[in-house]
């Protein structure tokens, strides 16, 4: 990550995320995405699978935060709440799985660096695209991070699981 993320200053920072850091995690993932479940063993298996990928949000009050991304393959998603058994061979993207923030961080500019580690990721690991799934009418969120919707009838069946409002999003790098 750059170096500007990872500090750490008396109001906190991003930080690479631990073991330790996983029950946290699964509890500010019921937060972002109520309606989504995925538990503690499949941030831990994301983790195992590519620690470079995953990071949290300290602040002075604790953990308020966590991005999770790893090598995916283009046009596809990963089922929800699923273990993954290895990084596909033939991954194509950057898959940036969540971005999550407590309300009590929301809105003071941490998702900025955050979205700028996974696009840093994807460049120094050749990758020339990263690709998400925006849920919750996060779609504009998305748009202000530079990614775009990009739609299209395989697509659509895949996203079935993640509800009426999902959109595959894909950002170059």
């Amino acid at each position: 990550m750059p170096r500007d993320v990872t500090s750490e200053t008396k109001t906190g920072g991003w930080r690479s995320m631990t073991e330790a850091d996983l029950d946290r995690v699964a509890e500010i993932a019921t937060i972002g995405f109520p309606n989504h479940f995925e538990g503690r063993p499949m941030f831990a298996n994301r983790l195992a699978l590519n620690p470079s990928g995953c990071f949290v949000l300290k602040s002075g009050e604790g953990l308020e935060g966590y991005i999770v991304a790893y090598p995916w393959r283009a046009e596809a998603a990963p089922v929800l709440n699923t273990m993954i058994e290895a990084i596909p061979a033939d991954a194509e993207v950057i898959y940036l799985h969540d971005l999550v923030l407590t309300p009590a961080v929301r809105g003071q500019g941490w998702s900025k660096p955050a979205v700028q580690a996974v696009v840093d990721l994807a460049k120094s690991g050749g990758w020339a695209t990263v690709a998400l799934v925006a849920v919750n009418d996060a779609v504009d969120f998305w748009r202000g991070h530079g990614f775009e919707v990009r739609q299209t009838p395989e697509m659509a069946a895949k996203l079935t699981s993640y509800g009426s409002d999902a959109r595959y999003m894909l950002r170059a790098v």
